[in-house]
């Protein structure tokens, strides 16, 4: 059950000692990611805002196992001294305002932090003395959508219909402004700082708390028993475990340290075209393995513009990164359930984390 498909993992001797720095290691993503790279024998400085409560960086301990300073991107100066003082080989930017509709009630904050924050991560690794590869995490919304029945590549048009996807639309053109204007070149008494971006689908997994976002708000209504209304439940979404993403983050690190240039641009993460599926069918199945008969049903009244039909394209991944997804939507929606469960039983949440990094590592070993 946990999967058919296996790719490559990121390396323990890559990243054992390696000095990283990581932007948003207290939001969802990030506290995986920074758990994970702990996993990896890393040194880890985290940057990023107080968590919002309930998170999983606070409940999993994350800030007390790395170098955390609270901080805002939006502040160069701080950011900047924050990247001198680690002093990093390797930055991991995912630092973000990540909701759709926050972004319509503060259009003008989701630029300022996914357009500027982005320029100034940039900037601040410009000016770091050994960086030398970036991966710069944007979205699956970042492109013009088309409401097309098959899947965005790397090389269609970017644009955004909400404030959130153009904001990450135009982060991705200030990335590619920056690698292009000042980091594909040598950089005098430095190492060439290699840089890409990756546009990951929409993640789901233990620990997701966040307010206005699907499988978190149906957590905590089967939690508390209640029927839980779902606004757009025909929206069909590159829906993938969180691990799927971050280990694609973390391989393209080090072909980005290994190669360089050779694969500084744009890369796509999402799962097989199986996968994209519709919302009615994500929280058919997420109420099937949490059980104690969790319902859903249609929400009532107008609801902001979303996209029908989203999905992504990783040839250029598999083929050249040699990722894959390893968990289908099935299983990983079960583990998610399962998490939560275990959690609110009162199991320790970086455990949790735990088991669920080493049961993915191990899918395909004779699973």
């Amino acid at each position: 059950m946990a999967g058919s498909m296996s790719g490559r993992l990121p390396d323990p001797a890559f990243w054992r000692g390696k000095r990283v720095f990581v932007t948003g290691h207290t939001g969802f993503k990030g506290a995986w990611l920074a758990l994970w790279l702990r996993r990896l024998g890393a040194d880890v400085t985290g940057f990023a805002l107080p968590p919002d409560l309930p998170s999983l960086a606070e409940a999993a301990g994350v800030e007390p196992r790395i170098t955390s300073i609270r901080g805002d991107i939006r502040d160069l100066p701080a950011l900047g001294r924050a990247v001198q003082a680690a002093d990093p080989q390797i930055v991991l930017h995912l630092a973000a305002q990540a909701l759709v509709r926050l972004s319509y009630q503060q259009p003008v904050e989701t630029f300022a932090t996914n357009v500027m924050g982005t320029a100034h991560v940039l900037e601040a690794a410009r000016q770091a003395p050994q960086v030398r590869a970036l991966v710069s995490v944007t979205t699956d919304k970042c492109y013009e959508n088309r409401e097309w029945v098959w899947p965005y590549r790397e090389t269609d048009r970017l644009g955004g219909h909400d404030p959130y996807s153009a904001s990450k639309a135009c982060a991705e053109l200030v990335t590619a402004a920056w690698r292009n204007s000042f980091l594909s070149a040598d950089r005098p008494g430095k190492p060439a700082l290699a840089v890409a971006t990756a546009r990951a689908g929409n993640v789901i997994g233990g620990g997701d708390w966040s307010l206005d976002r699907l499988v978190p708000d149906c957590v905590r209504a089967f939690a508390a028993g209640q029927v839980v209304p779902i606004r757009s439940p025909h929206a069909t979404r590159p829906w993938q475990h969180v691990l799927e993403p971050l280990c694609g983050y973390l391989l393209l690190a080090e072909q980005l340290w290994t190669s360089g240039q050779a694969f500084a641009e744009a890369w796509n993460f999402g799962p097989v075209l199986d996968d994209v599926q519709p919302v009615s069918r994500v929280v058919q199945l997420l109420a099937q393995a949490w059980g104690d008969g969790a319902d859903w049903k249609i929400a009532d009244g107008p609801h902001p513009h979303e996209a029908g039909f989203l999905a992504v394209d990783p040839s250029l991944a598999r083929r050249r990164l040699g990722w894959r997804p390893r968990l289908r939507l099935e299983p990983a929606l079960e583990w998610t359930a399962r998490w939560h469960r275990q959690y609110a039983d009162g199991m320790d949440a970086a455990r949790l984390v735990e088991a669920d990094i080493e049961r993915y590592e191990g899918i395909g070993d004779g699973q």
